[in-house]
């Protein structure tokens, strides 16, 4: 991909950052060290945009992918590894540390962060609560008046068949817990309803399940930066989450997006921010529970008007492939903003045109994916208005290979989303490894 070395001085020299009390756009003037979490497409996207800030003396990454290291340093830390990582942020003099992945957020990474008094971009755990736990989250839409689906929480496997069998009518089925994206089910009959429940039941995040109703219209990605209070929402997305053509196949962690969203115009969009997500952070706020960070809503756009499918307390992905490179204005400031409860709408706006991604997947996704495919052409595509962000890649003696179930997210810019989109599908024809996934219908 495309790189500014321009845009993002690095210095020897490392400054620490205080905040002077005047208002932080004032004086956001001291370059800074910043620690990113992750080593997803979502983290090589982060990179990327916060590389770009006047603000940033060197980047972090922990532990980072091999798309990563060509802006900032990669450190071999784990996102689990909780004690590292606050000793490396405290070793780097980082002042700030943004955190991508749902896991870390939802057990508490941020507080720790804060604990150590180091400001952190992500919601603490009891926030996080409205990814990490679906009927938590249920609840609180319901508390906060937020229009949802009807749905119903059960301890047990057993208790949620014995309610299938009895309505005779087929439902959605949702593990309560994280699941990487792959715990739905949108099941088409009693049988396979009962499937569902049997399978989600045997992982780790299904140890409560929700049965709800299935709701109809097109699928909506809104994410919105938060500091506990204020909401700065970003260009609207359309993601795809099946692995096949026509939505077919298992769910996926996501096969693609595309952004804006021609169907979704400022009055629906203000009807998502004030009825569907600000609700919700004033709830959280109510309870102590600042939201603090990108509040991502799942939402349906129904014949009754915008319906939350579900939250995320995090960046999406693929999604923020095409939101981030939406952005004009400096996303690190406003990231730090968002930390320190001052954020100001006025410091990002939107940028004009279109951007496409779609995700290559490795052979066997989304079961557990095959590693070790050399990937080829990637230097191919190194080319304006084309992005390659590095979700499940690594580096060995046959040079770039295979090591996720999402490896490549190719993200084409255009004046127009069909320029966007002839030229991703350009790019990925250009890329190589056996093996090779994709759905050739994003955004079409």
């Amino acid at each position: 991909m495309n790189t500014d070395d321009s845009a993002s001085p690095k210095c020897e020299q490392v400054q620490s950052w205080a905040h002077c009390g005047e208002p932080l756009v004032a004086c956001y003037n001291t370059p800074m060290n910043v620690l990113i979490i992750g080593s997803g497409g979502r983290e090589h996207a982060l990179a990327w945009r916060l590389a770009q800030s006047p603000l940033l003396t060197q980047l972090f990454i922990a532990p980072g992918n091999p798309g990563t290291a060509r802006l900032g340093q990669n450190v071999p830390v784990a996102v689990d590894d909780f004690d590292g990582l606050v000793d490396l942020a405290r070793r780097i003099q980082a002042e700030l540390v943004v955190v991508g992945p749902e896991d870390p957020l939802a057990h508490g990474l941020v507080d720790r962060f804060l604990a150590a008094g180091i400001p952190a971009f992500g919601p603490t755990a009891t926030a996080a609560r409205l990814e990490g736990s679906k009927a938590f989250a249920k609840a609180l839409l319901r508390a906060a008046g937020v229009p949802t689906a009807v749905a119903s929480t059960f301890a047990s496997a057993e208790a949620a068949a014995a309610f299938v069998r009895t309505s005779g009518q087929p439902w959605v089925v949702k593990a309560d817990g994280l699941a990487q994206g792959k715990g739905v089910v949108v099941a088409e009959d009693v049988e396979e309803t009962l499937a569902a429940i049997t399978r989600l039941s045997a992982t780790p995040a299904g140890q409560q399940l929700l049965l709800e109703e299935r709701l109809y219209g097109r699928e909506l990605s809104v994410l919105a930066l938060c500091d506990g209070r204020v909401l700065l929402p970003l260009t609207p997305a359309r993601d795809h989450k099946r692995l096949l053509d026509g939505d077919a196949g298992p769910n996926t962690g996501g096969m693609g997006a595309v952004a804006p969203v021609d169907d979704v115009d400022a009055d629906v969009l203000a009807t998502v921010v004030t009825r569907c997500m600000q609700p919700v952070v004033d709830a959280l706020a109510a309870r102590g529970a600042p939201f603090r960070g990108s509040l991502y809503a799942g939402l349906i756009l129904t014949a009754d008007g915008p319906k939350v499918l579900e939250f995320n307390a995090r960046f999406g992905d693929p999604e923020a492939q095409v939101v981030l490179p939406l952005i004009e204005g400096d996303l690190l400031a406003a990231l730090l903003a968002c930390a320190e409860g001052r954020l100001d709408p006025a410091l990002l706006r939107p940028r004009t045109g279109y951007a496409a991604c779609v995700v290559l997947a490795a052979a066997n996704y989304p079961g557990p994916p095959r590693r070790g495919d050399v990937i080829t052409g990637i230097e191919s595509v190194e080319e304006a208005d084309l992005l390659v962000f590095h979700a499940g890649t690594a580096l060995s003696e046959a040079g770039l290979v295979t090591a996720g179930g999402r490896v490549l997210g190719v993200t084409g810019l255009g004046a127009t989303l069909p320029a966007a989109l002839d030229r991703a599908y350009a790019a990925v024809e250009r890329i190589e490894f056996a093996g090779k996934q994709y759905r050739r219908d994003i955004g079409r």
